[in-house]
């Protein structure tokens, strides 16, 4: 370390210790500065490589969940997954003029998860909890070409419904509801809670969107290959590609138009993966349609989008996103031979509200929302006859024929600016429809339960 850098260092140290500190340096200075100096290095942090910089980020996200299934009250504490808690590294360095490489490192930290927890485990299993990584990758940058990234990256389709310029978009995403509380299992309005019978899982709310939660048209982070062009009248080109046949594309927009702020996106995605993963976008492969362990494939196609509007002067908003998801494989399954499933899965959500400074505090947000998904055929989830939720005692284990899941609901987010602090409370109401079927045979499942989830919690950033 130069010497200029570590004198630099002592002043700053002499400064935070206080007069007392700085006096005892007296006459004395020069025989305790070295002594000095190594307490004040002990005590920051470090890179290796002093070319590329180096930034530390990330923030804490933990809320009290309560709950209401008809025939039972509760709540816990849980990490909140509309945007987990979480630590990152990015950095990055001038390669030659309109050149630059650089990288992101981000691990997510669930404590217990908000959308894993249940009726009979108020916490999450200890394979739902720990450190997940979200970012691992390395970018090249022009201003002339646009950005290449590679590694466990998002890609054109994430993000490309969940568009949002309030303050609601890492506490209560209006597109993206399972996190929400909806690991809870269904319940019929008789009281039985679903239990998986004698040989599958219980049924979770969330399994009613896709097999896994994500709402129709989104996207995730997989390991894959990012292109973002460069800027030009606001408007951003994406693609990506990943796994073994898994590809998107993509155009954002952000800018400001009359007094209005906008952000908006559309995506569309395919995976034709001949090896068996399924996993991106959520698809079903052939084997898991046929259940038989034969050729495992993957052919799905999603398109996504959204739009935030946000007048500045009154803080006025409103969001809109909608998604439509076509699995190929789903009707490969017996369970659908000779009906008229559908393969597709749609949603439309709509969330309104204002975002005003009205304290010194900071900006507070008043909203309301709205989800509704029509959920095609899914091959992927069972229901045993002995579940409470089956509904039809002469049928054996059914597949999912189609489901419905509607949320309705609202609430506050006030900023505490000085803190980098949002605190938050809202409510959701859910309901749900759910149709099975086996062997051809389609009936309703038995009457289900609505759900009541209250959350109220905070998010502190770094």
């Amino acid at each position: 370390m130069k010497l200029g850098t570590r004198l630099a260092i002592v002043a700053a140290g002499a400064a935070l210790a206080g007069p007392a500190s700085a006096a005892d340096l007296g006459g004395n200075c020069c025989a305790d500065l070295e002594e000095r100096i190594a307490e004040l290095e002990a005590t920051t942090a470090r890179k290796g490589n002093r070319k590329v910089s180096l930034t530390i980020y990330g923030h804490v996200n933990e809320a009290i969940f309560l709950w209401d299934d008809g025939f039972e009250q509760n709540q816990t504490i849980a990490t909140n997954d509309n945007a987990r808690t979480r630590f990152g590294f990015k950095g990055e360095n001038k390669i030659s003029d309109g050149w630059k490489a650089g990288y992101v490192l981000e691990i997510g930290v669930r404590g217990n998860n908000s959308k894993r927890f249940n009726q009979i485990e108020n916490t999450a299993e200890a394979d739902e909890r720990g450190l997940d990584v979200r970012h691992s990758r390395w970018f090249l940058a022009s201003k002339e070409l646009g950005t290449v990234s590679m590694g466990t990256t998002p890609t054109a389709m994430e993000g490309a419904t969940e568009i949002n310029l309030a303050h609601t978009k890492d506490i209560a995403k209006y597109s993206d509801v399972e996190d929400s509380a909806l690991g809870l299992f269904l319940r019929n309005t008789a009281g039985g809670l679903s239990n998986g019978g004698v040989n599958q899982a219980p049924v979770q709310w969330r399994r009613l969107i896709k097999h896994t939660g994500d709402q129709p048209g989104e996207g995730e982070r997989r390991e894959g290959v990012w292109y973002v062009s460069p800027e030009l009248g606001g408007f951003n080109f994406e693609a990506g590609w990943g796994a073994d046949d898994t590809w998107d594309l993509g155009l954002k927009y952000k800018g400001e138009v009359a007094g209005f702020k906008i952000a908006a996106g559309l995506a569309y995605g395919e995976n034709h993966d001949e090896n068996g993963d399924s996993a991106f976008f959520e698809c079903t492969s052939t084997a898991a349609a046929n259940g038989n362990g034969g050729e495992s494939r993957a052919d799905c196609q999603q398109f996504g989008g959204s739009v935030s509007v946000m007048h500045e002067a009154t803080g006025l908003y409103f969001n809109v996103a909608g998604g439509v998801h076509k699995d190929d494989n789903v009707l490969n399954s017996e369970d659908f031979v000779g009906t008229a499933a559908d393969d597709e899965t749609t949603f439309w959500a709509f969330e309104a509200g204002i975002e005003q400074k009205f304290t010194s505090l900071g900006k507070t947000t008043i909203f309301g929302q709205y989800y509704d998904l029509d959920g095609g055929a899914n091959a992927r989830v069972r229901v045993d006859d002995a579940d409470p939720i089956h509904g039809n005692p002469l049928a054996g284990d059914a597949r999912v024929f189609s489901s419905g899941l509607r949320m309705y609901g609202g609430g506050v987010v006030q900023e505490l600016a000085n803190a980098s602090m949002l605190i938050y409370a809202y409510y959701r109401h859910y309901e749900a429809d759910l149709e099975l079927a086996d062997e051809g045979t389609v009936f309703n499942s038995a009457p289900l339960e609505d759900l009541d989830v209250g959350v109220v919690g905070a998010i502190i950033k770094f």
